[in-house]
């Protein structure tokens, strides 16, 4: 072989390494992504919703007979109990009422005194024939209406002292008392029962919200195909969320859903008792509400970085069992605790990709390795559910 062969040769050899290891250089590794296996679970079904509260009772409190009003006895915005004391209406003009009923049934009561001794007389003589009949006849009538005349004057009696009663406004229910709506000094219940103040039971609460038709049918059709099973009015769960984002203390429960569709919002009215021992709420506050209306079975909570969207849907990136990378397209609902809630879509034991799906597209090869939360800032790494 000569010389200028060998160097020909040796050259050739150079390129075809230098050509390789380019290519070897080319080809790119195998991304590595953190997946999470796809546990299908029970997941409640709740919805963020607004509602306003309201009082738990709300009474009136009026004057029911006329007079002039004497003096407020409790304290405004404070709590009374039922039955207690809360205005003085001037009791004079009653009482003379009622001294004059007791004096007409003790007149009443002595006409039938009168009436029954000549009665009595009456029917002892009646068989001796020492009175006639027609004087019988007249005794006994005169001793009937006598006696209903005590009746009467009685019932009048009765009445005054009711009235005479009602000049102490008391508390028909407990609760808060409100302001004062008319002055001492006024004339109160003349021709109308005048509103003296209000007294509101504020533990419990009511909570008032609404939830569109569409959404009760989507969830009935749900139930109807076995996927949701419904939490009956009496179980359905409440919650409250506070201004400052934190939770209510205490959990409400469901205990009215309408049967008749608002025509001007489509909606049906829906009702919750909140237990308020505190009084940390207040009637007519709005307040952002956590309904847990049933149970959605066999559903999938996917991490929210893990769902990714475009004009078709939203769907996920799923490790094979071969490496491969599939697209699956999924169904979400609201997101609970950082995860969206998936109802179809996804089987159990996939390897959902959750980090690293930037890197990945469909039918190519992936490493998967098990995915880890990041750390929240100066905690620890939240543990992978």
């Amino acid at each position: 072989m000569t010389a200028p062969r060998s160097v020909a040769l040796l050259c050739a050899i150079t390129l075809a390494l230098a050509a390789c290891k380019k290519e070897e250089q080319m080809q790119m590794p195998t991304p590595e992504v953190g997946v999470i296996k796809a546990t299908p679970q029970s997941v409640p079904l709740t919805r963020d919703l607004v509602g306003r509260l309201s009082p738990f009772r709300s009474s009136d409190v009026r004057a029911r007979v006329p007079g002039v009003l004497l003096k407020r006895v409790y304290q405004e915005g404070t709590d009374v109990k039922e039955g207690q004391v809360l205005f003085l209406i001037d009791p004079a003009p009653l009482q003379a009422s009622l001294s004059a009923a007791q004096a007409n049934l003790a007149s009443a009561q002595a006409t039938y005194a009168n009436a029954k001794v000549s009665a009595d007389r009456a029917r002892q003589l009646a068989p001796q024939n020492y009175v006639s009949k027609s004087d019988l006849d007249n005794a006994q009538a005169a001793e009937r209406s006598a006696a209903a005349a005590v009746q009467q004057a009685r019932a009048s009696v009765d009445s005054a002292r009711i009235n005479l009663g009602y000049t102490k406004v008391t508390a028909p229910i407990s609760g808060r008392a409100g302001k004062q709506q008319v002055t001492e000094g006024a004339l109160v219940g003349q021709g109308d029962t005048t509103l003296l103040t209000t007294v509101d039971q504020l533990d419990p609460l009511y909570v008032n919200f609404s939830l569109s038709v569409s959404e009760i049918e989507a969830l009935r059709s749900a139930a109807s195909k076995g996927g949701v099973e419904l939490t009956g009015t009496g179980n359905a769960k409440v919650q409250v969320v506070l201004t400052d984002g934190s939770v209510y203390e205490e959990e409400g429960t469901l205990d009215f859903s309408g049967a008749v569709a608002d025509p001007a919002t489509g909606a049906i009215q829906l009702r919750a008792r909140i237990p308020n021992p505190k009084s940390a709420l207040l009637p007519g506050m709005f307040v952002t509400l956590k309904a847990t209306l049933g149970e959605r079975k066999n559903a999938f909570l996917i991490p929210q970085d893990a769902v990714l969207r475009d004009a078709a849907s939203a769907y996920v990136f799923v490790v094979g069992a071969d490496g491969k990378v599939v697209r699956k397209n999924i169904t979400v609902e609201s997101p609970r605790d950082g995860k969206w809630v998936v109802p179809s879509g996804l089987a159990a034991n996939d390897q959902v990709i959750v980090s690293g799906v930037q890197k990945v597209q469909d039918g190519a090869q992936a490493k998967a390795t098990p995915w880890k939360p990041a750390a929240p800032a100066g905690g620890q790494p939240a543990a992978a559910k």
